[in-house]
Formats: C-alpha cells, sequence, structure tokens
C-alpha cells in the first residue's frame, strides 16, 4: 500500500487530499477533506470508472467542498469530504478492495468517515468497517441506518414543498407536474412521495430495468426518451437526480419548469449557471440544502442510529430552503449565492470556537 499527504491549500482550499494506491487488489482511491471547521469530515464513497485520475481529482474536489456546504446547512457538527475509487465497480469491487480502502480511511485517525455514494452500498461500508471505526451507512444488522436513499428523497421532497410555497404561495406540488431525470435509489422514492402529494409525475432514465420498474410499480407515470424530451416538455417542476453537471448552457435555455429542485449532486456545470435560471425566471433550490437528507441519515448513526429522530431533521430541510428563498430575494442575489453565504457564516462563526483554548 502507498499513500501520499498534501496537507496544504494549493488543492482548491482543501485541507487535506489523499492519494491512496494497493496494487494488489487493484485500489486506486482519492480522499478529499475540505474542512473540519465544524468537526470531522464526513461524505460518502463514489466507485466509478473515470477517463483519468485527472478527472477523478476533479471530481472528488468538488464533491468534499460541497459536503462541507452541505453538512453545515444541515446543522451538523460535521466538516466536508469525499472519496473516490477510480474503477469499474462491476468489475474491480472485491473484499480485498474495499478493505485495503478501510485501512487507508482508519490512518487518517477520524478526520474523515465514509459512507456510501455511486457505485457503493450499504452492504460495501460493512465489509469496509471490518478495516475502520470511521464509516457510516451500515446495514441495519450491524446497528447502521440502512439505505440512505429514503431520507435523501424526502429532503428533496421538502425543498420542493418550499420551492412551491415561495412560488405558489402553497407548500404542496398537488396539480403540479414534475419531471424526474433519473429513477435509481433516491429518484423511486421522491416519485412515491410526489404521487402520493398529489403530482402528475413525467420521467426517464437511462436504465432499461428502472423504466420497467416504473411501468411495473406506477403505470400512472409518464415515461419519455430522454432528459431532453424531459426538460422540454410541459412541467412545472425538473428534479435531476441522476449524475451532476444537469443543468449547462445547454440546457438551461431549453427549460420550461419554473422551479428546478432535484437530488444529484453539483448540479450547476459551472459558477454563472445560478445566473442564467435567475434570468429566465427559474426558480433553483440548492442541490446541496435539499439532498442533504442522505447525510443527515448517516450522521445520525455516529450517535446511534434513531429513525424518527433523523427523519425531523431532515424535514427542517423546509424550513432551511424557505430560509435560503427568503435571503435570496432580500440581498437581490440568487438562491444558490445565498445558500453558499449562510454556510460560510456558520463555517466561520463556530469554527472560530476551536480557537478558545480547552487545556
Amino acid at each position: 500500500m502507498g499513500v501520499f499527504i498534501n496537507d496544504g491549500s494549493d488543492a482548491d482550499g482543501h485541507e487535506q487530499v489523499v492519494f491512496c494506491q494497493d496494487r494488489h487488489t487493484g485500489l486506486r482511491a482519492i480522499i478529499g477533506i475540505y474542512s473540519t471547521a465544524l468537526g470531522p469530515a464526513l461524505g460518502g464513497t463514489r466507485f466509478y470508472p473515470y477517463a483519468s485520475e485527472e478527472e477523478a481529482l476533479t471530481d472528488v474536489l468538488r464533491l468534499s467542498r460541497g459536503m462541507a456546504y452541505k453538512n453545515a446547512l444541515a446543522g451538523l457538527d460535521l466538516g466536508g469530504g469525499k472519496a473516490v475509487i477510480w474503477g469499474d465497480p462491476g468489475q474491480l469491487k472485491s473484499e480485498g478492495l474495499l478493505r485495503a480502502y478501510g485501512r487507508f480511511v482508519e490512518s487518517l485517525h477520524g478526520r474523515y468517515y465514509t459512507a456510501c455514494d455511486v457505485g457503493t452500498y450499504v452492504a460495501d461500508m460493512d465489509v469496509i468497517a471490518r478495516e475502520t471505526r470511521f464509516v457510516t451507512g451500515r446495514s441495519v444488522e450491524h446497528g447502521g441506518a440502512g439505505d440512505s436513499s429514503i431520507l435523501t428523497a424526502w429532503g428533496v421532497f421538502q425543498g420542493m414543498r418550499a420551492a412551491a410555497e415561495h412560488l405558489w404561495g402553497s407548500p404542496t406540488l398537488a396539480g403540479r407536474r414534475v419531471g424526474v431525470a433519473g429513477l435509481g435509489k433516491v429518484g423511486r422514492y421522491l416519485v412515491a412521495h410526489l404521487i402520493d402529494d398529489g403530482a402528475s409525475v413525467v420521467a426517464t432514465d437511462v436504465n432499461e430495468a428502472a423504466l420497467a420498474w416504473a411501468r411495473t410499480t406506477y403505470p400512472q407515470i409518464d415515461l419519455v426518451s430522454d432528459t431532453n424530451a424531459l426538460i422540454t416538455g410541459d412541467i412545472d417542476v425538473y428534479a435531476p437526480c441522476a449524475l451532476g453537471g444537469a443543468l449547462d448552457d445547454d440546457t438551461v435555455p431549453l427549460l420550461r419548469a419554473k422551479v428546478v429542485t432535484g437530488a444529484a449532486n453539483n448540479q450547476l456545470a459551472h459558477p454563472g449557471i445560478e445566473k442564467m435560471l435567475e434570468e429566465r425566471g427559474i426558480l433553483y433550490t440548492p442541490d446541496y440544502v435539499v439532498n442533504a437528507g442522505g447525510v443527515i441519515q448517516v450522521a445520525d448513526e455516529i450517535e446511534g442510529f434513531n429513525f424518527e429522530r433523523a427523519k425531523l431533521r431532515a424535514t427542517k430541510i423546509f424550513d432551511t430552503t424557505g430560509q435560503i428563498l427568503r435571503l435570496a430575494d432580500d440581498e437581490g442575489v440568487p438562491p444558490a449565492v445565498a445558500a453558499d453565504r449562510l454556510a460560510e457564516r456558520r463555517m466561520a462563526e463556530v469554527g472560530r470556537l476551536r480557537t478558545i483554548y480547552l487545556g
């Protein structure tokens, strides 16, 4: 095994970036710790076949920074971190690789807690936990919270309700048409909440199995061929629930929705997209605010998991989203800017307490 630790501030303002390799199992991983101002960094591990190490590094730096802001606005005493394992999980994932990765996590002595993300699951966290104490998102059998998608979807739904109240005066999606891009872990639960609330749903997914699930479980859902057909259709709300970068220079001009609220991370392809949305009169609820239900769920494991307590905390995403939308109006800035300001304020104010010497 080998590890390289960068403790400087050159990597996009990060506190620490760790490159991990175990040649025997094929493990190549990067752990990014953006900030521990509020506490140990918490963020999931993404297992993905990146085209290059540079692409993997870019992703982990963006994701770990996003986790710092997400955890801050979720009211957690946790910093922001993320990890990526570079490779095809279908071919590379093994007990040995996961346990080797767990030992690298343990080597950070609690500066970073890991959890599930794209390409990793609850069962993987149980394997990783055989080598490290600093893992959440574990199975119920091992005292964990189980599938974090449950509260991720619940939080997105709360954010969507807050946007509906802000724009249309009532915290419900009843009578609205919601377009969901991605019927994976989170999208499936979100669809159930929307239908229960009286919304009509149109959806798409690149996975035929996901589309088959939708046809069988919710035949009232309208399925379209691709995301382009979804966003150019007659929808009130667009919910990106797949990978990041869903809002870019090509898609924003085509959007017909008045609200964007989804579960995907890093939905804005680059800085400036938030202004394009505002100029078009589209209300964007920042992704790292509304999709924080999952991290709230796995963070609750650290103090002994209680589902009802975690769900109550995730329900408060409704209040936080409303606060951000009002602040954005008051200060004349896009909601993404208002959210950043609130998160940075909390990190600065609470982080300052660390300067008080405890002996």
